[in-house]
């Protein structure tokens, strides 16, 4: 069955923290610069992040989390949450929620967030603290700061909107699918606008999780590359405010699937990615020819850039400009969907699609398809991929109107 086309939903304002700084402007600059927000994760390092065991790798770590959250939200603070306030108070982003809540009212503005860490860095911290003290420490009278939800309350509290609020977690495609979600909030009326976002934290969890996995790199990880040796972990926030009907610029379409091919592999013929690349295009009316620019996901794991690269080139002609910009800000896991879509939207504006960096030699297997060096253009229809374990995968399609 041919999925819908999308009711036309415009996105009013965006807003991304990233380990290349802070806003828009800190972020499309780093893009410009090909530089790398990737840091050694030393020892100085690993004890700002509260590990207590050394793991070699690099990491894209966002600076200026360490002040706690004002007094008045202290039952939300963790660093997840931190993330998320330093996010929103970017490019005028508080602004122009408060001015939707002014035009449609704080119960018709909805909140959809992913992660996948959510606040697990505080319930790490109070399991170290019972293991030197033989307590825990006094925990908010509030248990949900312990809950996966804990970043959509916490940023609902924050915006003082009182729509539906949901907090999406399918890893790594958890907030390009919180698109999806909006934008069925506002086709089907239950809400006039919608925050939507993603943020992911750097914690124990996840960075001895993945090397578990041994999918973390021991040096700056290089997506689609010759010599990729796994991932670099990232941190980052985004936000979206999307709204009903025509704007400069648009969500024209959105695509989910589930493979469930693996426990962490793709499916080797990434027919759920497949899957989802075609749902989104049928909903923008469009087909690959239309696409100028495609943010891939590009972990640099060996199995991910292999069957998305595969697709790339089964579907995709020389014209669209692809790259991944994990080896500059990290896998924001949770956080990478919105990441993605923030990327589009500036390549949208200014038109500039960055390249494929630090990655020097590509695999030759799809070396002609990937976009190494950043170029110039008019962008005027992007695509973002977001692909999770267990083959939970997101397609999402941006145009720009004029």
């Amino acid at each position: 069955m041919v999925p819908p086309h999308l009711a036309p939903t415009h996105v009013s304002a965006y807003t991304a923290a990233t380990a290349l700084g802070v806003g828009q402007a800190a972020l499309l600059q780093g893009l410009r610069d090909a530089g790398t927000g990737l840091a050694a994760l030393d020892e100085s390092l690993g004890a700002s992040l509260g590990l207590t065991a050394p793991l070699s790798t690099w990491v894209g770590r966002v600076d200026g989390l360490e002040a706690p959250l004002p007094a008045h939200w202290s039952a939300w603070d963790c660093r997840n949450n931190r993330l998320a306030w330093l996010g929103l108070q970017a490019d005028g982003f508080l602004d122009a929620v408060q001015s939707a809540r002014t035009r449609h009212g704080a119960d018709r503005v909805a909140v959809v967030v992913g992660t996948t860490t959510g606040s697990v860095g505080a319930t790490e911290a109070a399991y170290r603290t019972l293991r030197e003290t033989g307590q825990f420490p006094l925990q908010p009278a509030d248990a949900s700061l312990h809950t996966l939800h804990a970043l959509g309350a916490f940023v609902q509290a924050a915006l003082g909107v009182h729509g539906p609020c949901s907090t999406v977690s399918t890893a790594c495609s958890s907030s390009a699918k919180a698109f999806a979600t909006a934008e069925r909030l506002l086709r089907t009326g239950l809400a006039d606008a919608v925050v939507v976002g993603g943020v992911d934290t750097l914690c124990g969890s996840t960075l001895f999780g993945f090397h578990a996995l041994q999918l973390v790199s021991p040096d700056p990880c290089q997506p689609f590359g010759l010599h990729r040796r796994g991932l670099s972990l990232g941190e980052a926030a985004g936000f979206a405010l999307l709204e009903r009907g025509p704007g400069l610029l648009q969500l024209l379409g959105h695509g989910e699937s589930s493979d469930a091919h693996h426990l962490s592999a793709p499916h080797p013929q990434g027919l759920g990615a497949e899957a989802a690349l075609d749902q989104a295009l049928a909903r923008a009316g469009l087909d690959t020819q239309a696409v100028d620019f495609l943010h891939l996901h590009g972990t640099a794991t060996p199995l991910n850039d292999e069957v998305e690269a595969a697709l790339l080139l089964r579907r995709f002609g020389p014209h669209t400009h692809a790259s991944s910009t994990k080896g500059m800000l990290g896998h924001t896991l949770g956080a990478a969907g919105v990441v993605g879509g923030v990327v589009c939207l500036l390549a949208l504006e200014s038109g500039w699609m960055p390249g494929n960096r630090p990655t020097e030699v590509l695999d030759p297997a799809f070396r002609q398809r990937i976009a190494l060096h950043p170029r110039q253009g008019d962008v005027r229809v992007a695509v973002s991929n977001a692909f999770g374990f267990g083959g939970s995968n997101c397609v999402l399609v941006w145009g720009r109107s004029a």
